[in-house]
């Protein structure tokens, strides 16, 4: 099965990737409450480790998943604890720098939004991953969900390869044109401005072509639809979507006591 364009989904023959796209789509969703909601610094570390790795390893993409969650969620972890850590109001100072003092209230809150930023991020990769977007659209779409919302999930997850390729495009033409893009810092920075109009201009022009090409295959008709893309589903994977709608369901209301009760 070949990889759909614009989509960061890798093929590959596993078990997760053979799931039903709802059961992947409920596996990353528990995670991803397991990250929100679980009290404490280090526990969302801990479903990082204990349920995120394991699910990306059985998929085999864990060598690709690792780096591609690290360069996203580098750059806001760094952020958080500089800004939270140096700038944090009041607070007990570990180490002066300056005039600035690194706060331990200020590190500690930066420990636990790191952690559920790194799940979130973790969450949303696996799930692209290992599930090819026309079958999820189709998933929702035959579980009652309206083509509009199944859409717009759709196009959330191809955005980012979508501006990738646009921009890879952009970006080999203006090299043609003798366009400097290797360098420095500031050659580099030059470089971003014979970007931008193109890659908006271009956007814009494929949201127009995109519409045009939805009304053509009978997006907005009403009635059932046909589709070449054979989905499987079990009444096993069934039974254990709804096992994890109810775990996610109580360990909200779990936090939501704790938090009364506090």
């Amino acid at each position: 099965m070949s990889s759909t364009p614009f989509s960061l989904y890798i093929p590959r023959d596993s078990g997760m990737h053979r799931l039903h796209p709802l059961t992947k789509l409920a596996l990353v969703g528990f995670a991803l409450i397991l990250g929100l909601f679980l009290p404490g610094d280090w526990l969302t570390y801990l479903a990082f480790v204990l349920v995120i790795l394991p699910l990306a390893a059985w998929a085999g993409i864990l060598p690709r998943f690792l780096p591609a969650v690290l360069k996203t969620a580098l750059p806001i972890v760094v952020s958080l604890f500089l800004v939270q850590g140096l700038f944090w109001p009041g607070g007990t100072p570990i180490f002066h720098l300056g005039p600035l003092s690194l706060k331990q209230e200020g590190v500690t809150f930066a420990i636990r939004s790191a952690g559920r930023f790194i799940m979130v991020i973790s969450s949303f990769l696996l799930l692209t991953f290992t599930t090819r977007p026309d079958g999820l659209m189709l998933a929702l779409s035959r579980h009652g969900v309206p083509n509009s919302i199944a859409y717009v999930m759709l196009a959330t997850l191809q955005i980012v390869p979508r501006f990738q390729a646009k921009a890879n495009t952009i970006l080999d033409a203006q090299r043609s044109r003798g366009l400097e893009t290797e360098g420095n810092l500031f050659i580099r920075l030059r470089a971003l401005f014979p970007l931008i109009q193109p890659l908006l201009l271009g956007s814009i022009v494929d949201i127009e072509e995109r519409a045009i090409a939805l009304e053509v295959r009978a997006f907005g008709r009403a009635g059932p639809k046909t589709s070449l893309l054979m989905l499987h589903d079990t009444p096993a994977q069934r039974v254990v979507r709804w096992l994890l709608l109810l775990a996610s369901l109580a360990i909200i209301g779990w936090r939501v006591y704790l938090g009364l009760a506090a």
